[in-house]
């Protein structure tokens, strides 16, 4: 719940900001009424790079695979057991 009042609030302080642009001349009116499009393109590139880093930095977890192998193989004595064929390889 504190991550949706988060977002709500920089939601708020971002158009807040907008308004009073638009409501005073220090920006020419034209490119005032751009900055949401502006906005919404820079948090598209901001998120394609955080997907990019994460995909570039994914951390290999070499234990972990030697456990998911151990319970691979558990899980096919355990179905051999029962009788259903899972296959041989």
């Amino acid at each position: 719940m504190k991550h949706i009042f988060k977002i709500v609030a920089i939601l708020v302080a971002i158009s807040a900001i907008w308004v009073a642009l638009l409501e005073t001349s220090t920006v020419p009116r034209s490119y005032t009424w751009l900055l949401p499009i502006y906005l919404v393109v820079a948090l598209g590139c901001y998120g394609l790079f955080m997907v990019g880093f994460g995909l570039m930095f994914f951390p290999t977890c070499p234990q972990e695979a030697i456990l998911l192998q151990q319970d691979i193989v558990e899980a096919k004595e355990f179905l051999a057991k029962k009788g259903v064929d899972v296959g041989s390889e």
